[in-house]
């Protein structure tokens, strides 16, 4: 298969992501709330001029659909772009979290069983069908939980927190189709940023001081900028022509880069039994994404 300028943008941006545990290591000293702080913020001011420099059609655009659109779905566009900012703003701070105070490797493990848990809640939610081998991949996954639990149940809890989290605001974004993804981030982005504004001392998050920090504001912005909307920039790009399943399997490259910097770059460690977990859930991996073509029917002579 020849790899075309769009394969390469979705390479590009979970390679990108995969080493997301570098730079973000380089704050553990620093409270997650007010690494969140500076992350949203940076990010929404970056988002903001793209679209003022470049995308001022598709904001109009969006505009105008809302205003054409039923009362029902108005509301519903602005309940679900509420939900996902919150979603996301939780996912942003938990992840922060694990990879700074628990292990790269809960942060990897959540990212890498994300995918199979957000078919399992479109199974509950939306009712979407799954075949039997991918109810078999489920199980799978299941047992690697068991796995890990039984060593780190900590770590396996704060993995399922990371991954429902973001499953969670998968599933609620799938209701938004037709909008044009990049503006309801930015949207989310700013009512993420208006309401940790009070709540900022609860997380640990001192504005003022961080303002006066040449190194959490350089980090933060490389974070925004580098690992947030370049990223998210290509992500789309590639969605654009690339099928939604292509891109889905190419995600799977993200989690595992950060699995082999957690053991060659920050030296953790592991057990027997998370090694087995570890390969229950890769196996669980390629089994979900298997696909079988149905027996061909004989035809009649």
């Amino acid at each position: 298969m020849k790899l075309s300028r769009h394969h390469l943008a979705a390479l590009a941006a979970f390679l990108i992501w995969g080493f997301f545990p570098i730079p973000l290591r380089w704050l553990a000293g620093y409270a997650s709330g007010q690494i969140l702080f500076f992350r949203i913020l940076i990010s929404l001011v970056l988002l903001l001029l793209l679209h003022g420099l470049g995308r001022r059609a598709a904001v109009q655009a969006v505009w105008r659909q809302w205003q054409a659109a039923p009362p029902a779905e108005r509301r519903q566009l602005a309940v679900t772009t509420g939900v996902g900012g919150l979603l996301l703003t939780s996912n942003w701070l938990l992840f922060i979290y694990v990879v700074n105070q628990v292990s790269v490797q809960a942060g990897s493990f959540a990212y890498l069983i994300c995918p199979i848990l957000t078919a399992l809640l479109g199974f509950v939610v939306l009712g979407e069908k799954l075949r039997p081998n991918q109810w078999a991949a489920i199980g799978l996954s299941a047992l690697s939980c068991l796995l890990l639990g039984a060593g780190a149940v900590k770590t396996l809890l704060m993995s399922l927190v990371v991954a429902s989290t973001y499953a969670a605001y998968l599933i609620s974004q799938r209701r938004l189709q037709g909008y044009d993804r990049l503006v309801l981030l930015t949207a989310q982005l700013l009512l993420a940023a208006l309401l940790i504004l009070p709540v900022a001392p609860l997380l640990g998050a001192q504005p003022l001081a961080g303002f006066r920090d040449a190194h959490l504001l350089a980090v933060t912005a490389l974070l925004s900028l580098g690992f947030t909307v370049v990223p998210l920039f290509l992500n789309l790009y590639a969605l654009n022509v690339l099928p939604s399943g292509t891109v889905g399997i190419m995600m799977y490259l993200n989690p595992l880069v950060s699995f082999a910097l957690a053991f060659l770059y920050f030296g953790e460690q592991a057990t027997a039994t998370q090694v087995g977990a570890y390969g229950v859930i890769l196996l669980s991996v390629v089994l979900y994404n298997l696909a079988f073509q149905p027996r061909p029917q004989p035809t009649n002579p």
